[in-house]
């Protein structure tokens, strides 16, 4: 027992002070919100033909593209393969927004996405419970929720916690795209949960199908089931990118300027 108090002792404090203080180094293969730089001829579609999931569009005229991040696997296949760079991911790990239009990514555009949901603000930005309904997820997404319960996360200091019935929750937090055998489960989960309630959609798959969207077997995501209060894009989001996500939600932190 003193062993343990010792390294306890020699550890220190070890929470992050994010918010309040810097964000943590990203890793260098961090993906974050992309940015499309004006100027793509028209006709060429590389970035298109490279996209697994279909994220990338192109405006009928005028050569411009836009990127659905709520689509997107953030696997970089567009930047590599656009032969004039104009497609790049940046460092932004603010992604999450609070209607699924907002994930869209226009080019050129200098966008305000807001992730603040008003209920959310009013009755749970001291107090948040979510139960977390895994619909089909590989556990990516959700081994990244998880994080968020260890020392160095500690969701718990902002009152935020995951709760082990719909009946003691404010909300769900879905990740998986919704299988066939998933769907009632998450219809009678929501159904359990009290009014007033929120649900979030956490990763590509809960707000799309990701890769294995219009499969026969799966339903596009947590929108063809329950409503959705937040999206919150990535394959899977960093950490760092849904603690941002839920701060934003109950307007603890609000949304800043992205271009």
């Amino acid at each position: 027992m003193l062993k343990i108090l010792k390294t306890r002792f020699q550890q220190k404090y070890r929470t992050l002070s994010y918010p309040d203080g810097p964000a943590p180094e990203m890793p260098l293969r961090f993906a974050g919100r992309p940015v499309l730089d004006p100027g793509c001829q028209a006709g060429c579609g590389a970035c298109r033909s490279a996209c697994p999931t279909g994220a990338i569009m192109a405006a009928p005229a005028g050569g411009t593209l836009s990127l659905d991040t709520g689509r997107c696997l953030f696997c970089r296949a567009c930047e590599k393969s656009c032969p004039q760079g104009l497609i790049r991911f940046s460092r932004d790990h603010g992604l999450a927004s609070a209607t699924r239009q907002g994930l869209v990514i226009e080019t050129g555009a200098v966008q305000t996405v807001s992730a603040r949901n008003e209920l959310a603000a009013t009755l749970f930005a001291r107090s948040l419970k979510l139960r977390q309904v895994s619909a089909g997820g590989c556990n990516a997404c959700e081994a990244d929720c998880n994080v968020l319960g260890t020392p160095a996360w500690d969701i718990g200091r902002f009152g935020i916690q995951f709760v082990a019935s719909p009946r003691h929750a404010d909300g769900l937090l879905v990740t998986g795209p919704v299988t066939d055998n998933m769907r009632l489960a998450l219809e009678k989960t929501y159904a359990a949960v009290p009014d007033p309630k929120i649900v979030i959609a956490v990763g590509a798959c809960a707000i799309s199908g990701g890769p294995y969207a219009e499969h026969a077997e799966q339903h596009n995501g947590a929108s063809s089931v329950v409503p959705v209060d937040l999206f919150i894009p990535g394959c899977p989001p960093h950490p760092l990118t849904i603690l941002d996500g839920l701060l934003k939600l109950s307007g603890r932190i609000t949304a800043v300027e992205n271009s």
